[in-house]
């Protein structure tokens, strides 16, 4: 291989971010910074994520209050546009990644 894979990760990385998808992200991504109420609302939805997938992976169901709050959160990012703006140019974004992922993995998949 004349070209060193680290060399092709940076190339892929300096794609990425070329993706319309993805400037499309940063763009509403400034415009949520701007907001205080959307980012206040962004924060706190991915402190909750982060939370919740911590619980899940330490074996925990999520009790009702949990769902409770994870549907008040629903709410609360459905009813500010930028924040439903975000995670769909976010969405789009994904696609193109979980493309990557299954090409980058299959090497490995194929050991296994």
């Amino acid at each position: 291989m004349s070209q060193n894979i680290y060399d092709l990760a940076n190339e892929l990385d300096r794609a990425i971010r070329q993706l319309p998808e993805y400037k499309a992200v940063e763009v509403v991504k400034v415009s949520i910074e701007g907001n205080p109420e959307a980012k206040t609302i962004l924060e706190q939805y991915l402190a909750f994520q982060s939370d919740l997938q911590q619980q899940l992976q330490a074996g925990q169901i999520p009790n009702d209050d949990v769902q409770e709050k994870m549907k008040e959160f629903n709410r609360h990012v459905q009813a500010n546009l930028l924040l439903t703006e975000y995670f769909s140019k976010q969405q789009q974004l994904s696609i193109y990644i979980s493309d990557l992922e299954k090409i980058i993995f299959k090497p490995l998949q194929d050991l296994f």
